[in-house]
């Protein structure tokens, strides 16, 4: 046993000692980025000096790390793809790539990782391309650090700014995404984080969950979107301290779910959204100490949304609360702050004494007539909804906060 250990240690440093330092340079042996990774062998370390590469279609199959000296170009000229790694344990760092072209055909991408484990791309630009990072049937990679930026005009012409197919254990941290379709997109994607991100000013989602179970998201800013973040069909889902602002169109959200259950919305801001939270289909979901502030519609819960729990949020200055489109109500609303509360709190324990029902007629009225939301600041509108409150007939019975609190939960949010 000890002759095999020793075998191995010696195996691993004659390993470590042929690896090689390989430079790339205007005046050095390597001039082409592809020649030298095609020279290269596992355990090498490629380092490319500062001016601009006009190369494409770089293919890494072997464990070798390239790094960037001043983020030196590469620049694909519109030809084809950046660099494509099937080959495990490769860390790509410091480099500037640009001019993917879009292809209906390929998803040409600045960087690509294929069938394969262990890949970090870390502190890279991306600029102008048609897929930015894609990561397609891999494991325990890691995306950190990069600047991403597109000038898209059409969801058709534009691809993902960080697109992940079929991976697991992935984290995707304190990128910067903009101008893409999506800024991030996960589909089959398990037991991943995404942490510490800013996705803004993309075509349609600054984040895009299908079909991934297990992953949570983090302390990111999605802002000035086509709409947040969509979360669609799937279950076990973390949402904690992000913030959603800005994501204001026709039909534009902060947060879109549907048809997923068993997840966490906690401790988030919602700011100037055309709608905070939009549910559909969404089941067994935990709504708690989040802040609403200033959005059209903090909420929209469709009928078809049940027991969930929404409680310990606050509601600021929204034009309406909650909106349903259904009668009956099955999730549970309780001890939320809602700055529209007209109660009183004759004990001083911050409970409010009267329920507090947050839809509004009004709201119910410009669900089925949106062209009706020109009346909202008129004096017949707090009267109807005045009066409907008193003696509710269209509103939910059952959508109501026995516990309104007085102050709000969550100041410092």
């Amino acid at each position: 046993m000890k002759r095999a250990i020793v075998y191995i240690v010696l195996f691993l440093i004659s390993c470590s000692a042929k690896a090689e330092d390989i430079y790339v340079g205007s005046s050095r042996k390597f001039t082409d980025i592809k020649k030298a990774v095609e020279y290269s062998k596992d355990g090498d370390h490629i380092i490319i000096e500062a001016g601009t590469y006009t190369c494409f279609d770089i293919v890494i199959d072997k464990s070798i790390t390239l790094t960037g000296i001043d983020y030196p170009v590469i620049d694909a000229s519109n030809q084809g793809a950046g660099i494509t790694v099937r080959s495990a344990n490769v860390t790509i760092e410091g480099l500037q790539i640009k001019n993917i072209p879009v292809s209906f055909m390929v998803d040409n991408a600045g960087i690509r990782v294929e069938k394969t484990k262990n890949v970090t791309v870390r502190n890279n630009r991306l600029d102008n391309c048609f897929f930015a990072v894609y990561l397609s049937n891999s494991d325990d990679c890691s995306v950190t650090g990069n600047t991403i930026t597109s000038h898209s005009e059409s969801e058709s012409y534009s691809g993902n700014g960080i697109h992940l197919w079929k991976c697991s254990r992935t984290e995707v941290e304190n990128n910067t995404v903009s101008g893409h379709r999506d800024g991030i997109y996960f589909e089959f994607v398990t037991n991943s984080r995404i942490l510490n991100n800013l996705s803004e000013k993309n075509l349609r989602y600054g984040l895009h969950f299908m079909f991934s179970e297990g992953n949570s998201y983090i302390k990111n800013t999605f802002r000035e979107n086509g709409a947040g973040v969509a979360v669609m069909y799937t279950k076990r889902v973390e949402m904690k301290d992000n913030t959603f602002e800005n994501n204001w169109g026709a039909s534009a959200y902060g947060l879109l779910l549907k048809d997923i259950s068993k997840s966490r919305i906690t401790n988030n801001r919602f700011t100037k959204n055309t709608t905070g939270i939009y549910s559909e289909g969404s089941t067994e979901i935990l709504i708690k100490k989040n802040v609403f502030t200033e959005n059209g519609w903090a909420m929209k819960m469709l009928g078809n949304s049940t027991d969930d729990t929404i409680t310990g949020n606050d509601f600021n200055s929204n034009t309406f609360d909650v909106s349903t489109n259904s009668s009956v109500n099955s999730n549970i609303f309780d001890s939320n702050y809602w700055d529209k509360y007209r109660g009183y709190d004759l004990n001083n324990d911050n409970t409010g004494d009267v329920s507090y029902r947050p839809v509004s007629l009004f709201s119910t009225l410009v669900e089925q007539t949106p062209e009706a939301v020109v009346l909202v600041r008129s004096f017949l509108v707090d009267l109807i909804d005045l009066t409907e409150k008193i003696m509710p007939v269209f509103i939910p019975e059952t959508l109501i906060d026995n516990h309104p609190v007085m102050k709000p939960n969550n100041p410092r949010i």
